[in-house]
């Protein structure tokens, strides 16, 4: 059975594929699901963060829903992560992240919460800021590394992608050439100490909002060649070839994200290319909100898309797609996707 586990606006999705037949349900309705985590060692545990109702947890592979959290003070939780690499009493280790900018950890399974402090005493923190007023930062992406033990990566929104040597207890300042406003990080695991950043920095300097690093973040580089929209929203990676990415992008954020002027596309980039746009399958452009993207270990060649049309897939490592024939019950409004998560059969 493969699950799909998708944050719109209006609500949790969870679609199941059984012998070749998709269903779907909806949960948190009322909470507007923002950022999703599954638990690689196992699987049936799935965290969901709200805007409005904190940290929710599945041990059940998304049947039923309970609140959790405890420790969190912020009611508005905008990433979640789980380590596949980094254990404690059996379970992957879990990171969450807020609004404002503060981030957690918890080695049982989201039953209590450690605060991890040291993250507010970087030198840049007084910069971060979101706009609009009243401008405060929030957590909008953790990277636990998939094959360092103890190494995590946190981007805030706006201001810094920094990291963590030690599990979260010290961190380490942005470096002056990387990027400042990454909205989602990849670390492709075939590709050790590789970053991928899709980040909101071309907006004000286009040319500049993929960013990457082949050193674990020490160094950076941009290579945005063939891009004509540079606000770059989400990303993912082919998990068979580290060189093939696909990137959702606008030409701004209003572009990205408002209903009223919605406008994003797909790009795709494979051995070193340039990135091309592509279109084979998926919606038009004008009328079609930033993507959320995303991939499994266990399906070489695909990728998974969400937008306000729905959930697509593309087989062939990003170059054509097809909407997935899920019931979605009549008259669904989704909003703006925001987070995507697949556990294949």
């Amino acid at each position: 059975m493969t699950i799909l586990y998708t944050a719109f606006d209006k609500g949790l999705a969870v679609a199941r594929r059984r012998n070749g037949e998709w269903e779907v349900s909806f949960h948190l309705t009322k909470s507007y699901p923002e950022c999703l985590a599954v638990d690689p060692l196992h699987p049936q545990y799935v965290y969901c963060g709200t805007t409005y109702q904190g940290l929710w947890q599945s041990t059940d592979a998304g049947t039923t829903w309970e609140k959790t959290g405890e420790g969190i003070p912020s009611g508005q939780v905008t990433a979640v992560a789980v380590s596949g690499l980094d254990q404690a009493n059996g379970s992957g280790i879990v990171y969450a992240g807020t609004e404002p900018s503060t981030l957690f950890r918890s080695e049982d399974q989201g039953k209590s919460w450690q605060e991890l402090t040291a993250l507010l005493a970087l030198p840049s923190a007084s910069t971060w800021r979101f706009p609009p007023r009243p401008w405060i930062s929030h957590i909008r992406w953790i990277a636990p590394d998939p094959l360092v033990a103890g190494r995590v990566f946190a981007a805030i929104e706006a201001g810094a992608l920094v990291r963590s040597l030690d599990y979260g207890q010290t961190w380490e300042d942005r470096t002056p050439n990387g990027p400042l406003d990454t909205h989602t990080l990849a670390l492709p695991q075939l590709a050790p100490n590789r970053l991928y950043s899709a980040s909101g920095d071309g907006s004000d300097q286009p040319g500049t909002g993929f960013v990457q690093s082949d050193n674990a973040g020490e160094t950076w580089f941009r290579p945005n060649g063939g891009l004509a929209h540079h606000y770059l929203w989400s990303i993912a990676v082919d998990p068979g070839n580290p060189e093939t990415v696909v990137i959702s992008a606008a030409h701004g954020p209003q572009q990205a994200h408002n209903l009223f002027t919605p406008e994003a596309v797909i790009y795709r980039r494979s051995s070193g290319s340039s990135w091309h746009m592509v279109s084979d399958g998926l919606p038009p452009a004008r009328g079609s909100l930033a993507s959320v993207l995303t991939s499994h270990e266990a399906e070489p060649g695909v990728f998974y898309a969400a937008n306000n049309h729905g959930v697509f897939r593309s087989t062939d490592s990003g170059l054509s797609w097809e909407a997935l024939p899920i019931p979605w019950p009549a008259g669904t409004h989704f909003g703006r996707a925001h987070a995507i998560v697949v556990v294949p059969e």
